[in-house]
């Protein structure tokens, strides 16, 4: 029996976390060509090592024009599927489950690294022409998409499904598909960036379609015994944009798709957005997709107190807490959180580790 919630195990599917701290998934920037690198086998196998329950790989493009730079993370390719598997069955070995975030950046493609100045990189330096849901910039320093057309979105629809085989085939149990921060999806969802006229724009039924077209494939691939998770911005921070009230319709969608886990961000779709960014400022959006949709849900942004992970899931906020930079500042948070709550996690000490706990 634990005593704190945060450290109860939690099943989705036939997939068990051994408890609901989550790595949630953080861009590098180093990889080459798609590949994985030492790098993402250290720094995802340590997170693993410090007792996370769930372990999720930064967004990995299912096209090479979907990368957000080209250092990005990939799976377009059969060759990539060995390098990720490596990596996959390490987090396993470790006791956590290892996950993958499929993701196409759409319009918001080809720019630099964050510490290279995120700004838009020059065919000279390995970029390239993104793609998008129209043909206008995300903001003025970044390059201009190609709007896509119909027979393009059917050719990508396949490059899902192939991407998500790759990421079973070597070794992820559970898969997420990138609906937010202003990416493909996002994009299309959001009457902010969604201007077309086809059966692609316009009405919330038309501005959906394209993501319930790939979940409804994802989940056809993906084994009925595995989970598929969503990740949604739930609100776009701005006049006449997407909301909570769309992203709970969409949810109840998800939920008759098949989907297991709703990963509740926002913002990302416009750089005029106000954001009130603050500890905790995401979880009234976990809370009333899982009050609304009746569907598990989990909780991202500014989490970085134990306490405060164990008041989001003991009121019933979110299911499942998805940590970032708290888990760059420190791999073992897991371990600090257990002794803040006084919880005793069994069975997640490697054996190598032992004598130090």
């Amino acid at each position: 029996m634990h005593t704190s919630k945060l450290f109860e195990p939690l099943s989705l599917r036939s997939v068990t976390l051994r408890n609901r701290i989550g790595v949630s998934p953080m861009c590098q920037y180093s990889c080459d060509d798609g590949f994985p690198t030492d790098w993402h086998l250290v720094h995802l196998g340590s997170r693993a090592v410090g007792g996370a329950g769930l372990v999720m790989v930064e967004a990995t493009a299912v096209a090479a024009e979907g990368r957000i730079s080209p250092s990005d993370a990939g799976i377009w390719k059969d060759e990539h599927t060995a390098a990720w598997k490596r990596i996959a069955e390490f987090i396993a070995a470790q006791g956590a489950v290892p996950a993958m975030q499929l993701a196409h950046a759409g319009w918001k493609a080809s720019t630099d690294a964050p510490w290279l100045g995120g700004k838009a990189v020059s065919p000279e330096r390995g970029g390239w022409q993104p793609v998008g849901v129209g043909n206008k910039p995300f903001a003025a320093d970044y390059p201009t998409p190609r709007q896509l057309t119909v027979a393009e979105l059917d050719a990508l629809c396949a490059a899902w499904q192939s991407a998500t085989r790759r990421a079973l085939a070597a070794g992820f149990k559970l898969i997420e598909v990138h609906a937010a921060h202003g990416y493909l999806f996002h994009s299309f969802l959001s009457p902010v960036s969604n201007t077309r006229t086809d059966e692609y724009g316009g009405s919330f039924e038309n501005r959906t379609r394209l993501l319930l077209r790939v979940v409804k494939e994802v989940r056809g691939i993906v084994p009925k015994e595995l989970p598929l998770a969503v990740r949604l911005s739930c609100s776009d921070w701005i006049d006449g944009g997407w909301t909570i009230d769309d992203s709970v319709r969409l949810s109840k969608e998800l939920r008759e798709f098949g989907v297991d886990l709703i990963d509740c961000s926002s913002g990302g779709i416009s750089p005029t957005a106000k954001i009130p960014v603050g500890p905790g400022y995401q979880t009234a959006f976990a809370a009333h997709i899982r009050q609304q949709a009746h569907v598990p849900t989990a909780s991202v942004g500014m989490i970085t107190e134990a306490h405060q992970a164990e008041t989001i899931l003991r009121t019933e906020q979110a299911d499942v807490v998805l940590l970032a930079r708290e888990l760059l500042r420190d791999p073992y948070w897991p371990r600090t959180a257990a002794a803040a709550l006084g919880d005793k996690p069994e069975g997640w000490t490697p054996t190598q580790y032992a004598r130090a706990w």
